[in-house]
C-alpha cells in the first residue's frame, strides 16, 4: 500500500490523470495506432465481455487478482489482447510495475490447426453449390493467399499471356506473383473478365467468409481447419519454391502440384 501511494505521488507530478485513468484508455489508444483490418480486429477484441471486469477500473488500483478474473472469464484471445493492453500501459508509463509477472501469465494455447488435404478440398468444392464460393475455394487452394488477398483479386491481376496471377499481400505489403497451370486456368475462365473476381465475397467481412466456410466443413464433418489452412496446404505443396526475382520483397513462384507431404508439418506463416 505504501509503495502504491509513493507511485501515485510520483506519477501525479507529471501526469495529472494518473489517479483516474482506467483500462479503457489504453484499450482505446492502442486501437488508434492500428489501421485497416487490424484496427477492426482490435475494435472487436476490445468489446470482449471479459474486459468489462476491468474496463472502468483505475489502472493504479489494479492488482493481479483483477487480471486473473479476466483471464478465467475470457478465451485465448482475451489472454493475447490483455497482454497487449498491459504492455501498452507499461510502455506509456501509465503503470509503474507489471500487474502480473511474465512467468505468471497463463500460457497461450491455440487450438491445433492443420493444412487442408487434397481430399478435404475436393469434398468442399463438390459440396459447395454457390459458384462464386466454389471458385473462391479453388483459388485459395491454388494460390495459397490469405482469404482477404484472394477475395480482393480483380481481373486486372491476371496476366493471361504470361499465365500469372499477382497481388499485394494485405498483411505484409509484399508482392506475390504466381504462375498458373491448366487446372487453375479453367477456374479463372469462369470468373468475371473485368472488375472484382468475387463481387459478392469481396465486401464481406472476414468473419462472415470464415463462418460460411466453417458451416461447409461442419456439414462434411471436416475438423481442425479454417480458411487459413489453405495457406498451410499451399506452403506444404510448394517443395521447392522457385524464386525468380532478385528482390526480397517479391515472391515469384510456380503454382505447386500435389505432394504427399504430411499435413501437420507446416511452416509458420
Amino acid at each position: 500500500m505504501l509503495n502504491l501511494q509513493i507511485a501515485r505521488a510520483y506519477l501525479a507530478g507529471s501526469d495529472p490523470s494518473v489517479a483516474t485513468r482506467t483500462w479503457q484508455v489504453p484499450m482505446d489508444e492502442m486501437t488508434r495506432t492500428k489501421t485497416g483490418r487490424t484496427r477492426a480486429r482490435h475494435e472487436t477484441a476490445m468489446r470482449d465481455k471479459a474486459f468489462d471486469l476491468i474496463r472502468n477500473l483505475p489502472i493504479l488500483e489494479t492488482n493481479a487478482t483483477h487480471f486473473l478474473k479476466v483471464l478465467r472469464a475470457g478465451t485465448v484471445a482475451t489472454n493475447v489482447y490483455l497482454r497487449r493492453i498491459h504492455n501498452f500501459a507499461l510502455d506509456m508509463s501509465w503503470l509503474p510495475w507489471p500487474v502480473l509477472p511474465k512467468k505468471r501469465w497463463p500460457q497461450v494455447r491455440f487450438k491445433e490447426k492443420r493444412a487442408i488435404t487434397a481430399d478435404d478440398h475436393q469434398a468442399i468444392v463438390a459440396a459447395e453449390h454457390n459458384p462464386e464460393r466454389r471458385a473462391f475455394y479453388e483459388l485459395c487452394w491454388h494460390l495459397g493467399g490469405a482469404q482477404s488477398d484472394v477475395a480482393n483479386l480483380g481481373a486486372e491481376d491476371i496476366d493471361w499471356q504470361a499465365k500469372v496471377v499477382s497481388f499485394m499481400r494485405n498483411k505484409t505489403g509484399t508482392a506475390s506473383i504466381i504462375r498458373f497451370g491448366e487446372e487453375l486456368e479453367r477456374v479463372l475462365l469462369t470468373l468475371p473478365r473485368s472488375g472484382p473476381l468475387f463481387p459478392k465475397l469481396k465486401p464481406m467481412r472476414e468473419a462472415h467468409r470464415a463462418t460460411e466456410f466453417r458451416r461447409c466443413c461442419r456439414r462434411l464433418k471436416i475438423s481442425g481447419v479454417t480458411l487459413h489452412s489453405y495457406r498451410y496446404a499451399w506452403a506444404e505443396r510448394l517443395v521447392p519454391a522457385v524464386t525468380l526475382s532478385a528482390s526480397p520483397r517479391r515472391h515469384w513462384v510456380t503454382s505447386p502440384r500435389r505432394s504427399t507431404a504430411p499435413t501437420r508439418g507446416r511452416p509458420r506463416w
